[in-house]
């Protein structure tokens, strides 16, 4: 039996600006050098991860990094904390910076912030790249939450500056912010959310509402991934989440479907297109 299904992709889904950049730099050196280190995933997509891999690409964690002497190890866009750089400069270790422009800005006016002796709050993921390199701008002294309910067990200050994660939902941000001013808290917000990643929450919106359902495709480690996600279930409830083609089965579609195929800014749009040709071989 042939489903015949009517597959489209999300021409404005795949990398952001800061992932094609960190990327292509990777692939320059690959290509002149044959391998290259980089600081943590380059993206959190496991696919394109293993596609860098078999080019050379070398991923080793923060705590080998001080065990490498006289090589060239690859910042990715998430950005890092001061430390990178004063044990790269120790090791005699070339940085590629790679880093997001957005991640670079952000960082500088939370490190101006804790300069000011401001108490910073950061809404953001536990653990994430991007918000380990944000902390060490503060000396790990900023208070990280992921929601609400985690700040009700903290005694917080009077007054504090409020920051975000660069990939998280604007929407949530301001929620927080209102409520926390509700609670009687004297809060500086600095709305730094990437308006590349906010932008397509409209968009993405649009698209899902035209099709059967949706099949989303992102790394499972990526933060903007879960945030996209949620906003095609809220607007196609039959949104399928999925971070790898074989993941795809014939039962979880009806013959003569629509299908709209969309990812987060880390999914590589040929990984989209692969899912594309496994939906249309059913």
């Amino acid at each position: 039996m042939s489903y015949q299904l009517r597959v489209s992709i999300d021409k404005d889904s795949g990398f952001c600006f800061g992932v094609v950049y960190a990327i292509d730099m990777a692939e320059e050196i690959l290509e002149e050098e044959g391998y290259l280190y980089c600081l943590g995933d380059i993206v959190h997509n496991d696919e394109e991860v293993a596609r860098l891999k078999a080019k050379g690409l070398r991923i080793i964690s923060h705590g080998d990094l001080p065990n490498l002497k006289n090589e060239k190890v690859l910042i990715r866009a998430h950005g890092e904390s001061p430390e990178t750089y004063k044990i790269a400069l120790e090791n005699n270790i070339t940085l590629i910076d790679a880093s997001c422009p957005v991640v670079l800005k952000l960082q500088n006016r939370i490190k101006t912030s804790y300069d000011e002796k401001e108490q910073i709050l950061i809404f953001g993921k536990h653990g994430h790249a991007e918000v380990i390199g944000l902390q060490g701008q503060t000396n790990n002294e900023a208070i990280v939450f992921q929601d609400l309910e985690e700040l009700d067990a903290r005694a917080l200050p009077g007054k504090f500056t409020l920051y975000s994660q660069t990939t998280k939902s604007t929407d949530k941000f301001y929620q927080i912010k209102d409520e926390l001013l509700k609670r009687g808290y004297e809060v500086k917000a600095n709305d730094t959310i990437c308006r590349q990643v906010s932008n397509r929450y409209e968009d993405l919106a649009e698209f899902a509402r035209q099709f059967d359902k949706i099949v989303f495709v992102s790394g499972r480690k990526s933060s903007n991934g879960k945030v996209l996600y949620d906003v095609c279930l809220r607007n196609n409830p039959k949104s399928i989440f999925i971070s790898d083609p074989v993941e795809l089965d014939a039962s979880l579609f009806n013959p003569n479907e629509t299908i709209g195929v969309c990812g987060a800014t880390s999914t590589p749009m040929w990984l989209m297109q692969k899912v594309k040709e496994q939906l249309e071989s059913f």
